[in-house]
């Protein structure tokens, strides 16, 4: 795995293909409340390209136009979170988005461990390391956070590829991709107040 860390942007002119695998990384779990800290993009080549966001008020123009560019296919683990995130510390409508969590827990009926660790476990029999997840990502990053983080990005291509030939196998494609189209619409009812309520409930 080779990491490249910039700070507040991408370069630019970097070609990052059609498809990335984007993460993030924050000072907390409220997508309002806590700011956002890193961004990790990767194109499936064993690069994780990582951007350490200093100042939340500066845009980071590359970043956003590579988020709001429709013919990129933008691959995440928990979609939801992120997706809310970036909406909100940059006003942008993410699309085109694939979510490994959802489409694991549309495939993988036969178990409730949707993580990413377990996706990396089951589906690529690689065990990752999940110590720095819960560590201070507002300053300046240790080499231990940054392998983390790059990590993050690094398998999400793979991942995609066996869930998709279960959806496929299983017919579940469609349903699968509904619910990603959805993910626009559930994370402007986070970001708008019903976070935690379930609107389609009685």
């Amino acid at each position: 795995m080779k990491i490249k860390l910039y700070q507040d942007d991408l370069p630019n002119n970097l070609n990052l293909g059609l498809t990335i695998a984007i993460d993030t990384e924050t000072m907390g779990l409220n997508p309002i409340r806590d700011k956002l800290c890193l961004v990790q993009i990767s194109k499936g080549n064993n690069i994780s390209h990582l951007i350490k966001i200093n100042d939340i008020k500066k845009k980071p123009k590359n970043l956003i136009k590579i988020l709001k560019n429709n013919k990129i296919k933008k691959i995440f683990h928990f979609a939801r979170f992120d997706v809310a995130v970036l909406k909100h510390s940059y006003g942008i409508n993410i699309k085109n988005i694939y979510c490994t969590k959802i489409a694991s827990k549309i495939i993988r009926t036969y178990t409730d461990k949707h993580g990413y660790k377990d996706l990396c476990s089951e589906l690529l029999n690689i065990s990752i390391s999940k110590n720095e997840q819960t560590s201070d990502w507002g300053g300046n990053l240790s080499k231990a956070q940054q392998r983390y983080a790059a990590t993050d990005v690094l398998y999400l291509h793979k991942i995609k590829k066996k869930l998709d030939n279960m959806l496929s196998r299983e017919k579940r494609v469609e349903l699968a991709e509904a619910c990603f189209q959805f993910i626009e619409y559930r994370t402007e009812l986070d970001l708008g107040g019903w976070a935690d309520i379930d609107i389609f409930k009685h």
